[in-house]
């Protein structure tokens, strides 16, 4: 089954909130027919990445850091290449597994802390994901190259996703 030439989007443009939702559920949709009874989840979240990456024009990096001890380890990613390992509540990632909460930040270089693994990144949303018991294995983590890229629909959005196809 062929499913790379459904992503033709061209980067670098934050789409209006109608267009957004649009590109979400349609993203949704290949996912769910995609990972329908997969349980690996290195396949779930490479294909998550990549589904993700390769719909959304406003996605300058896509990727999952998974939870190692007390390191967050670079996982399944889209873009540049990717700082490896990031400590328990540093920078954006850690943060967010460290409060176990979604963190949406539209300037990252307002961000306390912020790490820069690529200086053109300027917004970014980062969502936890967890096992089926609810405890967080990883995170995803996207980047913009434009600032304020992501706001309330990316965040239900990838929220939903993060329920839907939970890690082993």
């Amino acid at each position: 089954m062929s499913h790379g030439e459904a992503y033709a989007v061209v980067k670098g443009r934050v789409p209006a909130a109608e267009e957004k939702q649009s590109l979400y559920q349609q993203a949704a949709e290949a996912l769910k027919g995609m990972l329908a009874g997969e349980t690996e989840s290195v396949l779930i979240m490479g294909t998550i990445a990549a589904v993700l990456h390769q719909s959304m024009p406003h996605y300058f990096w896509t990727g999952f850091y998974r939870v190692v001890g007390e390191e967050l380890l670079v996982g399944s990613y889209q873009g540049t290449p990717a700082c490896l390992r990031i400590a328990h509540g540093r920078g954006v990632c850690g943060s967010a597994w460290a409060e176990a909460r979604t963190m949406l930040v539209r300037d990252v270089h307002a961000f306390p802390g912020h790490i820069a693994c690529d200086a053109r990144s300027a917004s970014e949303i980062v969502v936890p994901w967890r096992d089926a018991s609810g405890a967080v294995v990883a995170v995803l983590d996207v980047d913009s190259d434009q600032k304020a890229a992501f706001d309330e629909i990316d965040q239900k959005w990838l929220e939903r996703l993060a329920r839907d196809f939970p890690l082993a």
